[in-house]
């Protein structure tokens, strides 16, 4: 990076961090604008794709990722990636490198590419170790984001593994009562979870509920989502009344925040459908199911591994019911995306597999 601070390279700082701000309060059109306009005094006063533009093209990247624009956000990263590339150094630069590359893998991981994202974030463990050592706060978002794609691949014990090293680093780095720990706090509830050991995720869940509410305020975005996990494992040991709550206050919060049509209000329609439908609630389930679906298709496309999850459930839903037939395309689809994304011997692959035997379709042998 070149030394010194021109007037248009503090003027561009500044929109950056008025785009930061707009981001952390939601408010994302304000984020979008700023940031692009940063970019652009950039490249007017350094020619196009230099690497300074690194910080802004991620900054980009974040917005479209919290917009639910993930090609968008991979597009931001892929250029930043590009721009980095002849640029040495081991500071600034190094580090921008490692987060480049760690949006890469978000950006796959929430497209549903598990293995590109797993790729991609082992990269950027590699390039950050490398930098920094093995106890840098990078390393932590790294791991964190490697031990996703282990949880949507089935791999829970290693994905276990990483979300602890990553909170040991956090704890070390910020003390145990900070909010950059509940990142990895959501995620260790969310992997107990999907190991079926929802008693043990939920500690974890409250603790990542109770420090972001702290720093941000009840009706953050970032607290909704946490709120929302907590509700999954709530529900998953039966505790529906307090769960349906949280579902309920965390889709109120989502909609305000993002609108009607945004992956996150999808995502916790479904859940919350699936919770009615627990509660013998099935028409109203139903009706939740088929909007969340509307939603997932049309932002996530017709192959994500959310919109299956979605799909099964309706699916399942209707067996509940007796219409084998409406059931069975519903849960044929929802088996085929689970075949193409996730792994061989992922419980909810199998599970799949048996909702479509028992509406009369036999599926094809376990891999």
């Amino acid at each position: 990076m070149r030394e010194g601070t021109t007037a248009p390279q503090g003027t561009q700082r500044a929109l950056r961090e008025r785009a930061l701000h707009h981001l952390s309060t939601g408010m994302l059109r304000e984020a979008r604008s700023d940031a692009g306009e940063a970019l652009a005094l950039i490249e007017r006063e350094l020619g196009p794709d230099p690497p300074e533009s690194a910080g802004a093209l991620l900054l980009l990247s974040q917005i479209e990722a919290t917009s639910g624009d993930h090609p968008a956000a991979e597009a931001h990263a892929r250029r930043a990636v590009r721009v980095l590339a002849p640029a040495r150094g081991r500071g600034e630069i190094a580090r921008l490198r490692v987060q480049a590359w760690r949006a890469l893998a978000a950006s796959a991981r929430l497209q549903g590419r598990y293995v590109d994202a797993a790729g991609r974030a082992r990269r950027a463990l590699r390039l950050v170790e490398a930098a920094f050592g093995a106890r840098d706060v990078e390393v932590a978002a790294c791991l964190n984001e490697l031990a996703m794609s282990c949880k949507y691949r089935g791999r829970f014990a290693e994905g276990a593994r990483l979300y602890r090293r990553a909170l040991r680093i956090l704890e070390r780095v910020h003390g145990p009562d900070h909010p950059e720990l509940s990142p990895v706090l959501h995620n260790l509830g969310g992997i107990e979870h999907a190991r079926g050991r929802a008693a043990r995720g939920e500690p974890f869940a409250r603790r990542s509920v109770a420090l972001r509410e702290a720093a941000l305020g009840p009706e953050h975005p970032l607290v909704a989502e946490d709120a929302a996990a907590l509700a999954a494992i709530l529900d998953a040991q039966g505790k529906r009344g307090e769960a349906e709550a949280l579902y309920r206050r965390a889709l109120a919060i989502f909609e305000r925040a993002h609108g009607p049509a945004h992956h996150e209000v999808a995502f916790t329609t479904s859940n919350l459908a699936a919770l009615l439908y627990a509660n013998g609630e099935l028409d109203a389930a139903a009706r939740l199911f088929r909007k969340a679906i509307r939603i997932m298709e049309e932002l996530l496309g017709p192959a994500h591994p959310d919109l299956a999850m979605a799909l099964n459930n309706l699916g399942v839903l209707r067996l509940g019911q007796g219409k084998r037939a409406s059931a069975r395309p519903l849960l044929e689809r929802a088996l085929a995306i689970y075949e193409a994304t996730l792994g061989p011997g992922h419980p909810t692959l199998a599970a799949c597999r048996e909702n479509l035997a028992a509406a009369g379709c036999a599926a094809p042998p376990l891999a």
